[in-house]
This record gives structure tokens, sequence and C-alpha cells, in this order.
């Protein structure tokens, strides 16, 4: 049964740059079920990474309200914030922001450690995470001995590892060349049939028309494409 994942009704929020409110998002509202892969699309100073910053609780907005997985996440205190974003929802930024001097493996494995995992469960579930993203041969590696692509994915490793409600990747293909920026889409669209709502944003059209569904954002401003 598909069912939404990810709701948002009159998302809006605004910062204070030297004296005068700048409006970055206005009055977002959009829906997400689980096994859909959607894309937003829209240039860089669009409001794109503030809205994924707000659907995903890594800030608050200054209107409106979220709910994932059935959880209203701008009600959340700081502690249970904190733990909303350790199990429910797998990030994944354009850097993929790893520890160079630690395998592949153990860049994936921290997340489940933080979250409270016995290290043999932790382990276990990365060595499913790292083969659900073709990296198994390279577990032992340390993160500097990587590929660019290949530090991509194990950051896409450390969301699947959580097996979260949602996954939300912000331009994960920006630094990308153009085969490995598809590897990693595909990968998003396999997680996106894992019973896992996923949403990611880009500014290139031919990558968000391989998305189930497209919006499109403008100057704070969110739509159907």
């Amino acid at each position: 049964m598909v069912t939404d994942v990810l709701v948002a009704e009159g998302l809006s929020r605004s910062f204070l740059v030297a004296g005068q409110e700048i409006p970055v998002v206005r009055r977002a509202t959009l829906r997400i079920a689980s096994n859909e892969l959607v894309a937003i699309l829209g240039r860089s100073g669009s409001g794109k990474s503030t809205l994924l910053a707000v659907c995903g609780g890594l800030d608050v907005p200054d209107t409106g309200w979220v709910m994932v997985a059935g959880t209203d996440v701008t009600q959340l205190s700081e502690e249970q914030r904190r733990a909303f974003l350790q199990t429910t929802v797998g990030w994944v930024f354009q850097a993929p922001q790893l520890v160079p001097l630690l395998s592949a493996a153990e860049n994936v494995a921290v997340a489940m450690r933080i979250a409270g995992q016995s290290q043999e469960e932790a382990m276990r579930m990365t060595a499913t995470a790292l083969e659900a993203v073709a990296l198994e041969d390279r577990a032992h590696l340390r993160a500097e001995q990587l590929s660019r692509g290949e530090r991509q994915r194990v950051a896409l490793a450390r969301a699947l590892v959580k097996t979260p409600a949602l996954i939300i990747a912000d331009e994960p293909t920006a630094e990308l060349d153009t085969r490995t920026a598809a590897e990693i889409l595909s990968l998003l669209h396999d997680a996106a049939r894992s019973d896992v709502a996923v949403l990611f944003t880009t500014h290139d059209e031919a990558e968000a028309a391989r998305a189930d569904r497209t919006l499109v954002m403008e100057d704070g401003v969110l739509y159907d494409a």
C-alpha cells in the first residue's frame, strides 16, 4: 500500500540579511509517497536547499508544518530532533562529507553506532548498505582512496543503512561527471523502489526527467512542472 511519507503544508522561511528580511521559501506545499522518487528542479539560489532543510528537520519553518512518517517535525524538541535525524531521514549532500582516514565501511557504520547499534549489528547493516551501492569490494579502502563517485556512493550507503522512511539528496550529482551522475540517480531510483520516499534537487532538466515526478522551484515558489 502506497502511503504519504512526507507531507508539508504552507512552508515559509526567511532570513535576516543586513537588517532586511529576505524570503527564501514562500508557502511551499508538497507530498511524497513511499516508493516515489521526486525531483525539485531549480537554479542555484532558488530556495531548494532551504526547503529540503525544513522538510528534513535541519531547520524550522517560519510558517507551515511538516509531517515525516507520521511525525510532526516542526514540533520536535532538540533531543527529539536529533533522534529523528538519526533514524527517520537519510541525508545525501553535494559533498560526501566523509572522514578521509576512515574506511568506507567505517564511514557508514558510524551512523549506526551514533544511533545506538552494537558494533556487530552496525557492521552487518553496513555490509548490506555497501552491497546495495555496489561497493562491497571497496569497503576496506579509506575514503581518501576512493574516487569522487565512489565517495558519493558511500554517502548514499550511509543514508540507506538507517533504513529511513525518507531520503533527501541535495544536488547529489552536481560535482560528478555524466556517467557517474547517472549511476547515482539509478541508485536513488532503486532506493525509492524499496518502500522509501526519495526527494532530490537538481538544476539539470535531464536528471529531473528521470524522477517519477518533478516539481520546479523559482524565487522561493514551488509548483508542479
